[in-house]
């Protein structure tokens, strides 16, 4: 029997695991095609006391869903564990609750969800802790100057996008005094944006700032923007790949939803 493609979400009873899974359930809906699976890692899990606490949060969200809530407990180190299991299962998405930049918490889910966005294979959606509502209208991809090297990742988006309807809005921040938009390279992405995000794609701004996260956020406040799209070229093979400054930088201070995809 074919694997129906699963969101993971990790999963440990947190405020911040909690808020993704509100947001999880959202996405999916009553999608046939899709199903939840909450992943809970620990060094030294007992999936007996869990047990009764997993089998309430599936019944909360029952009536709102296709297919029943799943869960999954693994022994280990967050990343790696996510990484081994999504190698093995058909894992469509992570969708992965962070505190982010929240006040007076101190916590270090931003490092270990910039860690898992670049060594995972599979796109990731970082959920704000805080966010009031699921809403999927507007959309902002960011693109730098260098080639999208990967086009197919675009089709990605493209799936979100139809899903929900939603525009794409591609942003280019002008952090340094040169030329945008007009080079061998500008032109190639270009080409592959309107051709893989088909009518959903809206236009392509360019906006002045020094700061590429603070432009980009500034952007998405601007314009209601309800998920932020990167490609952190950090499996990049033609060209020198990412560090995930930017990765790390937005899925720390972002108030809206960050999808990784590579």
């Amino acid at each position: 029997m074919k694997k129906i493609p699963t969101i993971l979400v990790p999963f440990d009873f947190s405020r911040s695991a909690k808020s993704a899974l509100e947001y999880a359930v959202e996405y999916v809906g009553n999608d046939k095609n899709l199903k939840i699976v909450l992943a809970y890692i620990s060094e030294d899990h007992n999936r007996d006391m869990f047990k009764e606490a997993f089998k309430n949060t599936g019944e909360k969200y029952q009536s709102s869903l296709k297919h029943k809530l799943e869960w999954v407990a693994m022994s280990g180190a967050l990343t790696e564990s996510l990484v081994r299991y999504q190698e093995d299962e058909s894992i469509e998405m992570i969708i992965m609750g962070t505190f982010g930049s929240t006040l007076g918490i101190e916590d270090d889910e931003p490092s270990n969800t910039s860690k898992l966005v670049l060594e995972v294979d599979c796109p990731v959606l970082v959920v704000p802790y805080g966010l009031e509502k699921f809403r999927m209208k507007n959309i902002a991809l960011v693109l730098g100057k260098e080639e999208i090297e990967d086009t197919q990742v675009l089709g990605t988006l493209l799936k979100v996008a139809r899903k929900f309807n939603a525009k794409v809005h591609v942003i280019t921040i002008k952090n340094r005094p040169e030329s945008y938009g007009y080079s061998e390279i500008d032109e190639k992405n270009e080409n592959a944006i309107q051709y893989y995000l088909e009518n959903f794609y809206s236009e392509h701004v360019f906006i002045e700032n020094p700061d590429v996260v603070e432009g980009i956020k500034t952007y998405a406040s601007e314009k209601e923007i309800d998920l932020i799209t990167i490609l952190p070229r950090n499996h990049a093979t033609s060209s020198e790949p990412s560090k995930g400054a930017l990765t790390e930088s937005l899925t720390l201070h972002s108030e809206v939803p960050v999808l990784a995809i590579d």
